[in-house]
């Protein structure tokens, strides 16, 4: 065991990945990445992660992950790991949890993204006991806009499988009326519900709220933020952003490399009914307050 971890640690200080690796991660990054030859293989280790994009889910935390993934400072996990929130994982141990992570040296900051943390009612404490002092990333957007995207992905799934599936109408409305609250993905799209829990073990100041919908479309301001608050160096620029007219939103670009995300991102959403939407709005609308007032800013959703 501990020649085949020295032989991985050689392979991915010279730059040459396994099979595996070479599956699991993004092609377009190995292309863009520095020189860390100034390395010696010991400096490089497997580290818990410093940072954690803990959700929301649809809320644009694969882009906020890919973005965060060309600065050099950055050793992102390309997977979600589910580890505190799913207990089979969290039983394994930290031991094994570090060992999902990548290899990264002294100068970087690990980050894991696992969007389905941020509304678990035990990550919080977890995560508190791994490190209390851990930077949390929260991407949010629109809470209706949200949960539309969040059934879009369920319909698609179902349609690829052939199962049946219901129009969100038929899943929110009970008797055509009343909305059905209980729906996962309403709950999802309560913030202020969910952040609470985390303000009860970690300060507000470790938690960066990300702005979805300026991501979208304003990306550099955005990620000069999160750049500030995890104490990166400014690094991102114009260059690494470019608009795709075809897809109708930024893709990334470093070293002569274009990457846009998968075809799973920005995917039409159905035609909602209009009255349906103006009811998501009026219901949103007094948790959306709580967590302004709990973030200290406004978004203009709805």
């Amino acid at each position: 065991m501990g020649k085949a971890c020295l032989l991985l640690l050689l392979l991915k200080t010279c730059g040459i990945h396994t099979e595996e690796e070479t599956k699991s991660h993004h092609s377009w990054e190995t292309q863009w990445e520095g020189d860390n030859s100034q390395f010696p293989s010991e400096a490089w280790k497997q580290s818990l992660p410093q940072s954690i994009i803990i959700g929301v889910r649809k809320g644009g935390t694969r882009a906020l992950l890919e973005m965060l993934s060309l600065h050099p400072q950055v050793a992102a996990a390309d997977s979600e790991m589910h580890f505190f929130n799913l207990d089979e994982n969290y039983n394994k141990g930290l031991g094994w949890y570090r060992q999902q992570m990548p290899f990264s040296h002294s100068g970087q900051v690990t980050v894991e993204k696992t969007p389905g943390y941020f509304s678990s009612f035990k990550a919080p404490e977890r995560i508190h006991a791994m490190n209390s002092s851990v930077k949390l990333l929260l991407i949010v957007r629109d809470p209706v806009e949200r949960l539309v995207s969040d059934y879009t992905q369920i319909l698609h799934n179902r349609k690829a499988q052939h199962k049946p599936y219901q129009s969100l109408e038929q899943i929110l409305l009970k008797n055509g009326r009343e909305l059905n609250t209980r729906y996962k993905a309403m709950q999802r799209s309560l913030y202020a519900v969910h952040l609470a829990r985390w303000l009860e073990f970690f300060p507000r100041t470790q938690i960066h709220i990300v702005d979805g919908g300026g991501l979208i479309r304003e990306p550099l301001s955005e990620m000069n933020q999160v750049e500030r608050f995890l104490g990166l160096e400014t690094y991102l620029g114009p260059d690494n952003f470019y608009f795709n007219q075809t897809k109708g939103f930024y893709c990334l670009q470093a070293r002569g490399h274009q990457h846009c995300l998968d075809q799973s991102k920005g995917r039409p959403h159905p035609i909602i009914d209009e009255l349906l939407l103006e009811q998501l709005c009026t219901y949103f609308s007094e948790h959306n307050e709580n967590f302004f007032a709990m973030v200290g800013r406004t978004f203009n959703w709805c």
